[in-house]
């Protein structure tokens, strides 16, 4: 159990905040009320997707002030505390992407010479052109086509053709690219690597301990964060890490954890 603890914990939170999404609109229940894009938590605070905001602010919508102090809530929370952690931790999609990691893994397509190569800075280009796309048409861009809105909405209302996309992400990422749609792709994701540039809670490699058995890098979805990993001791710098705990879980040696980063000294 203790080389899935992290794994477990994440996919209890994913499903419960489907869960509850799907309860306050088939029973009426006021735990979380809304979508991912725009939520009221225990009908008091405010949550809204940062992206999703700067879509509708670029596409020339006027934001109402609730609106606004959701998305700072969550900027706060991501910012201080839990880093790319959405993506891990929230975003349905993630329990997509993560299968089609394990099939490839259990096939041994990650053997295969890679014959498709996309830049990890493609999500940021994603960034700027859906704020693009949103200004010239009026619309939210990517809110359109977002599988995370797909998926979020048809748990709450039911799914209809939008389950194609899915499966499209998730054959992507067994036959096409390891990691593809979040690794490279999900503008989301990138936003969130943003806003958790400085968070606190990070990764912490001891390399006294490390033995070099890299199944944390096998496992790792970012793995170009683990650079330090039989090099030195020191915390997760990179801001791609999503905070998933599947490292700390893999590691039989004790050489990775959770912990506070501390900017008053060098690693």
């Amino acid at each position: 159990m203790s080389n899935i603890r992290y794994l477990l914990l994440r996919r209890i939170v994913q499903l419960s905040l489907l869960f509850f999404y799907f309860a306050a609109n088939a029973y009426g229940w006021k735990v979380l009320q809304g979508t991912l894009s725009s939520s009221i938590l225990f009908e008091t605070i405010p949550l809204s997707d940062p992206f999703a905001i700067a879509q509708m602010f670029a596409a020339g919508a006027v934001l109402a002030a609730d609106v606004l102090i959701g998305a700072a809530v969550v900027i706060l929370f991501y910012g201080i505390i839990g880093g790319r952690a959405f993506c891990s931790w929230v975003c349905p999609v993630n329990m997509v992407t993560d299968a089609a990691a394990w099939l490839r893994r259990k096939l041994y397509i990650d053997k295969i010479e890679r014959k498709v190569w996309v830049s990890r800075n493609t999500r940021y280009y994603m960034i700027v052109l859906a704020l693009i796309v949103s200004f010239v048409s009026s619309l939210a861009a990517f809110e359109i086509i977002s599988p995370i809105t797909i998926l979020n909405r048809g748990v709450i209302f039911g799914f209809g053709g939008g389950a194609g996309v899915l499966a499209a992400i998730f054959l992507f990422d067994l036959f096409v690219l390891k990691n593809g749609w979040c690794g490279h792709i999900c503008p989301l994701g990138g936003v969130h690597s943003l806003i958790g540039k400085f968070n606190f809670i990070r990764v912490r490699h001891n390399s006294d301990n490390c033995t070099l058995c890299m199944k944390c890098k096998e496992v790792c979805p970012e793995s170009h964060v683990l650079s330090m990993v039989g090099k030195r001791s020191e915390s997760v710098a990179g801001i791609e890490c999503t905070n998933c705990g599947r490292c700390v879980d893999v590691c039989n040696d004790d050489a990775l954890g959770f912990d506070i980063r501390n900017y008053l000294k060098q690693n």
